[in-house]
């Protein structure tokens, strides 16, 4: 077993240094003797061009003697001359008559080196040289060639290159031990004083012992080295109070909010646990507001992330001003803001302050030569009403302010146990929601369309229910955002485009082929760029005409995104597919947008044509767009027609189609079929039209 001297000594520094330099030393001296060898043998190579040549430009004279005379027994001794030198393997002249005036072979030398000179030399090198006689008898007759054979010259190689690569290795060994005594007498030897010296140290007062200088060491890196040494010992101390300052800043930085200066989550917290104890002792109220930023996503699209930043510090600046004396003001994350108040008797009271800063925050904010307008929406719980705990008062808090921003925006809301509920509600719709299509609980009814100017049915548009196993029909005004959020509608758009298309087959099969179905499409759909293409493939599978589909999308849908929308509505246009914008006035697009986009249809919003006999603006809003439709050669069709009278006045105006409950409520497909084969509403919209 080896004992502590034979560890330490494994790790000394000598011996690591000489197995380094050894290392090294062998490594390069190998190298330095390979190139050395290799460049021997470029010289080897170039010793045996030499010679080749050398041999021809001595025999080549005898040689054009001998075949200019056909002496074939003087070729035979210039051959047998040339022979004389022993890396000659085969020689012959040859005149031009393709005939061999002499010639003579021998095998190669068989050597065990050959298999490495021969990579390097070849195994033979041939060389010719033409016989042309001298001026004015210049004639070509024949050529004299000759082989040599390279084992002698690899021979001399191999001894060269043995000799050369073991001085090499030799030389580099003899230096790597040199320069290794040079290390242990100039660095090891010095730092192992040292390190004795180290052990001296005391670990409380590192500055009153001094680490001595080396002799013959005083003004070189070991010296420096020791005065550093010295110097950071005497500061040490320093360092630790500034350590303890630092762990000081950096409990700071995890208490508070490193941009805006504000209090976090976690120092909120613990400081409403102690305001909450309070509240309870003296049976007072508090108030926790939670404010968002409205489209603050937006703000940073629109500006940069920089200007996004300076708003928000903006922002918590002017948040201060609220937080009152007894109050606390914290910046949850993002742009989520909470402000807690002690100092009112009354809900009103915090309902004027939760107003007064909403108003606050639409006054501009100079940032960066931009003036930024913000909005917020601010979700408010009192304690103890609405909850006795930090966490349950936070976090109904941000749900109350979450729920209100997805209802309307810029507005404070209250948290009441209906609202609870309602979150609770919600979040078990959005889970059934994403398996109600697997579970075959949709389904679609239809409403007729009717031609106003020949009273007949030209169209009907497809509506989804959801039947939940619990709670029954669920309004699509309920789940349709819910599934535009969490993408289910792309799934549920593609079955309702499919079954409203079947359903249109099925109809034109019993004799129904004038008539069109019109779908709805979300703005998620509508930015999809497959969408022309799944169209398509659904006409084309249930053996439809693009113009028996009509897509129907919303103002504000066309608006998130105009130039997608605009770019897949022309891909539409051009597979022949009808195309209308629902509920025509309650958005904020622009005659410019109608103008451009590929429309054929209005269709008026139904909140309009309820009240039309009773206000004169909705009346206005109506015939202004009959008037644009006719203008932008589109047709008009009115959703919503309750009474007869309803239906003269847009008839009058000049609509040329209306929807709506005097016609027929959405129908189950079995009940839409009746409704096409009755001939009662025909004769009813005859009387209509006599009337």
């Amino acid at each position: 077993m080896a004992g502590p001297n034979t560890s330490k000594s494994n790790h000394s520094l000598s011996l690591r240094l000489l197995r380094v330099v050894l290392l090294s030393a062998l490594v390069v001296g190998g190298l330095l003797s390979l190139l050395q060898i290799a460049y021997n043998a470029e010289k080897t190579v170039s010793a045996i061009n030499e010679d080749g040549e050398r041999l021809l430009a001595m025999f080549r004279d005898p040689s054009l003697q001998a075949i200019y005379n056909l002496d074939t027994e003087m070729g035979t001794q210039v051959v047998e001359g040339m022979f004389q030198h022993p890396a000659v393997r085969s020689a012959k002249i040859g005149d031009l008559g393709e005939l061999v005036l002499a010639e003579k072979n021998r095998p190669l030398v068989q050597a065990p080196y050959r298999w490495a000179t021969d990579f390097v030399l070849g195994q033979e090198k041939g060389f010719t040289t033409q016989l042309i006689g001298r001026e004015p008898f210049d004639d070509h007759y024949g050529e004299l060639s000759l082989v040599l054979d390279t084992a002698d010259y690899g021979h001399d190689l191999v001894l060269n290159s043995a000799v050369i690569f073991v001085s090499g290795v030799l030389r580099a060994l003899a230096l790597a031990l040199v320069l290794t005594l040079v290390y242990y007498w100039m660095l090891t030897k010095p730092l192992s004083k040292i390190i004795g010296d180290l052990s001296n140290i005391a670990v409380n007062h590192p500055g009153r012992y001094k680490l001595p200088k080396q002799p013959g060491h005083e003004h070189d890196e070991l010296g420096r080295w020791i005065d550093t040494a010295n110097q950071m010992l005497d500061s040490i101390e320093h360092h630790q109070r500034l350590h303890q300052e630092a762990q000081h800043n950096l409990q700071h930085l995890t208490q508070f909010d490193a941009l805006t200066g504000l209090p976090n989550r976690q120092r909120l917290q613990s400081s409403l646990e102690q305001m909450l104890e309070g509240a309870g002792r003296l049976q007072s109220r508090l108030a926790i507001l939670c404010v968002g930023v409205d489209d603050f996503k937006g703000i940073n699209e629109r500006y940069s992330y920089q200007v996004g930043d300076q708003l928000l510090v903006a922002l918590s600046e002017r948040l201060r001003r609220y937080g009152g004396r007894s109050g606390t003001i914290a910046r949850l994350g993002g742009d989520q803001f909470v402000l807690v108040r002690a100092d009112f008797d009354e809900p009103y009271q915090v309902a004027a302050l939760a107003q007064n800063i909403l108003d606050d925050l639409e006054s501009t904010f100079p940032i960066d030569g931009f003036r930024v307008q913000l909005r917020a929406t601010i979700g408010i719980t009192m304690f103890p009403e609405d909850g006795k705990s930090t966490e349950v008062l936070l976090q109904k808090a941000e749900q109350t302010m979450t729920l209100a921003k997805s209802r309307s925006r810029n507005r404070y809301q209250f948290f009441v146990a209906s609202i609870d509920n309602e979150i609770r509600h919600r979040r078990e719709l959005d889970n059934d929601l994403r398996v109600a299509l697997q579970r075959d609980e949709f389904f679609l009814v239809y409403q007729p369309q009717i031609d106003l100017k020949k009273y007949q049915v030209v169209g009907m548009e497809a509506l989804i229910r959801w039947q939940h196993p619990a709670y029954g029909l669920v309004p699509p005004d309920v789940f349709i955002p819910l599934a535009e959020q969490n993408n289910c509608i792309l799934a549920i758009g593609d079955w309702v485009l499919d079954q409203a298309c079947r359903q249109l087959r099925a109809w034109c099969d019993l004799g129904y082929g004038n008539l069109r179905v019109a779908v709805n499409l979300s703005a998620v759909q509508l930015r999809r760029g497959d969408l022309p293409e799944t169209v398509k493939n659904i006409l084309r599978q249930h053996k439809l005409s693009p113009n028996q589909l009509e897509l129907e999308v919303t103002e504000t849908g066309l608006m998130e995104d105009i130039a997608t929308a605009a770019r897949h509505l022309n891909d539409l246009r051009d597979l022949g597919v009808g195309l209308a914008i629902d509920d025509f006035g309650t958005g904020y697009s622009s005659l410019t947008y109608l103008e451009n986009l590929p429309l054929d249809k209005i269709k008026i919003d139904k909140s309009f044509v309820h009240d039309l006999l009773e206000d004169e603006g909705d009346a206005t809003i109506v015939r202004a767009i009959i008037q644009l439709g006719a203008s932008l050669n589109m047709q008009v069709i009115a959703e919503g027609v309750e009474t007869v009278e309803q239906e003269a006045y847009i008839l009058a105006q000049g609509c040329d189609e209306g929807q709506g409950y005097l016609y027929s409520k959405p129908l189950q497909p079995e009940d839409f079929l009746k409704f096409l084969r009755e001939e009662q509403h025909i004769s009813r919209f005859s009387l209509v039209q006599q009337g």
